[in-house]
């Protein structure tokens, strides 16, 4: 019996309120998650090619991608989903090619680059939806990020054959302002960031996500105002950091038989995971969504 599994019928849980897969249940929808996703969404329905997410490490981007094509079922949506941005020009368009379902093994550039242009004719014809997801798109190379573009090409005079969604750290935005690839920079319309948690975000956060996997209304209260409080300082707004905060005060105040986590608890839990108090001045400006400056 595992750790989470004990605590969870201790403090009326049904499940590990603070598990750090990326589950969509478990959404915490701040308002810039809210136009984050809606911006996204729009931006894919209405086929307009490029849409790029930016958001510091464990701001939740994966999570809201996995969301965000919860919204698109059904036979008429299609999705190739690269996690592995480290491939060469050639390993990437294969990659694609195979997610979408293409038999493209043994095959050159030239004749993958047929077959996706195939698929794609065929589903515009049909009317269908295809996107292209790549996550950790900041690691893509300079020439994966020019094949994207060339997929791109394929567009009738209404509407872009491909949808792109491109998803990174900020370094992402630094690279699509380099010289090499103004002209992807152009083709984006809409740009989207995600920032860390305020601290009275964080606070609807710890207790949203506790309400999830409550069996009883006094689970919800586990982590009184001033262990929330503690959360933030050391978290900086992180919605990574502050589950893996969260988890691992819920089990050392099971093994203590406490009833609640207590702030000195979140103290232990920070040094033990060498973590520091994140000063608010040190964190990023948020930037909301924008439209792609068409200009540059």
């Amino acid at each position: 019996m595992t750790p989470d599994t004990i605590y969870k019928d201790t403090y009326k849980l049904r499940r590990a309120p603070f598990d750090i897969t990326p589950d969509p249940s478990f959404l915490f929808r701040t308002k810039r998650h809210y136009e984050a996703l809606a911006t996204l969404y729009y931006g894919i329905r209405q086929r307009k090619g490029f849409v790029v997410l930016t958001g510091e490490v464990g701001t939740g981007k994966t999570l809201l991608v996995r969301c965000l094509l919860q919204l698109f079922k059904g036979n008429e949506f299609a999705c190739a989903y690269v996690f592995n941005s480290r491939l060469s020009p050639r390993e990437f368009l294969q990659y694609v090619a195979g997610d979408f379902g293409l038999a493209v093994s043994g095959k050159n550039k030239t004749e993958i680059l047929l077959e996706l242009s195939r698929y794609l004719l065929c589903r515009h014809q049909k009317q269908l939806l295809t996107v292209l997801v790549v996550d950790e798109a900041h690691d893509l190379s300079t020439g994966a990020l020019e094949e994207i573009r060339l997929l791109t090409n394929l567009e009738t005079a209404q509407r872009k054959l491909l949808q792109v969604l491109l998803v990174g750290q900020p370094e992402l935005d630094e690279k699509l302002d380099s010289i090499e690839l103004r002209q992807l920079k152009q083709r984006i319309v809409l740009r989207c960031h995600l920032g860390p948690l305020d601290g009275e975000e964080t606070s609807g956060y710890i207790r949203y996500r506790l309400k999830l996997a409550a069996t009883h209304p006094d689970a919800v209260g586990l982590f009184p105002d001033e262990t929330i409080e503690a959360v933030y300082r050391y978290s900086g707004g992180i919605p990574r950091l502050i589950n893996t905060i969260c988890e691992n005060a819920l089990i050392t105040a099971y093994a203590r038989r406490l009833p609640s986590v207590a702030p000195e608890i979140i103290d232990e839990v920070a040094a033990d995971l060498r973590l520091t108090v994140v000063h608010p001045a040190h964190r990023t400006p948020q930037r909301r969504s924008v439209a792609g400056d068409l200009t540059q």
